[in-house]
């Protein structure tokens, strides 16, 4: 049995924040740019405060079966709440969207190489 990646995606928007809370997602928005974004075990947080109060982590998990696929969301929505409540601040319309990457289509260069492996 192999090992499956899955991509997990929790969005939501910051709710209630004090000026003090939105002046330090402010002054920390570098580290969490959208440019940065990245799949990562512990969870990566991007927003862009200035323009809306949405917000996007993105997580890596992993798992043997498919089914695996709803753990892996569930733990990736609570890790998001813990980190958000953790912090104080508020949020709402919290929702996680999740990809097995052994599902996802082949890009134009994978299925190329795949092409030239068979060849």
């Amino acid at each position: 049995m192999t090992t499956r990646t899955f991509r997990v995606t929790v969005r939501g928007v910051f709710d209630g924040l004090s000026a003090g809370q939105r002046a330090e997602l402010l002054a920390r928005a570098a580290e969490h740019d959208v440019l940065r974004a990245a799949f990562t075990p512990e969870g990566h947080l991007s927003y862009d405060i200035t323009a809306r109060p949405a917000f996007t982590f993105r997580f890596q998990d992993t798992g043997k079966e498919e089914e695996d696929i709803l753990v892996a969301a569930e733990r990736a929505e609570e890790a998001a709440r813990a980190w958000l409540t953790g912090r104080g601040y508020g949020y709402k319309n919290l929702r996680s969207s999740a990809q097995d990457l052994s599902q996802a289509p082949l890009g134009k260069r994978q299925r190329r190489a795949a092409a030239q492996r068979q060849d």
